[in-house]
């Protein structure tokens, strides 16, 4: 009797053990499920959902349906510099840039009153002014903040969407 106690007595938790194991397996899958849901979740956040992916198609289908349009100002402009200046001249290739013909169209057909304007506008700076790149970048800025202005101010349509200096020279 003795030798059949020890069986009973000992209590090996066969029985509890399968439901354990079902049980651990439960919530292993249910915090995978809740962690996947999460992770989506804050990708979804961080890449802006639904709108910032559309916005960013139209934004692409609008850049490749109008390739940009370059036209060069030609002749050179070719102007005096203020008073003070050690450099006395500037020479300067400029070229608009467009996605627009018409915008183009305007520039051309506007050339006297768009040449007068940015020859005031160069004229109206010094050499030391000039001679950085950051007074350059200002002047760029300028230029093209002016010739949207006469776009606008004479009835055009679109905008001048870039300005580029192909050749800047002080003498």
């Amino acid at each position: 009797m003795a030798r059949n106690k020890p069986d009973e007595d000992l209590d090996l938790g066969i029985e509890q053990d399968k439901g354990s194991k079902k049980r651990l397996i439960v919530i292993i899958a249910i915090a995978l499920i809740v962690l996947t849901g999460a992770g989506l979740g804050v990708g979804w956040f961080l890449l802006g959902g639904e709108d910032a992916v559309e916005a960013d198609q139209q934004a692409g289908e609008a850049t490749a349906q109008q390739p940009a349009i370059y036209h060069p100002m030609d002749p050179v402009f070719v102007v005096n510099l203020r008073e003070g200046s050690k450099a006395k001249l500037l020479q300067a290739s400029v070229q608009v840039m467009a996605r627009e013909q018409e915008t183009i169209d305007f520039v051309e057909h506007n050339d006297p009153m768009i040449r007068h304007t940015l020859l005031n506008l160069f004229g109206s700076h010094t050499d030391q002014e000039l001679a950085t790149r950051d007074g350059k970048e200002k002047l760029q800025a300028e230029v093209m903040k002016r010739l949207n202005q006469i776009i606008r101010d004479q009835g055009g349509k679109g905008e001048v969407e870039a300005v580029y200096f192909t050749a800047f020279v002080m003498q």
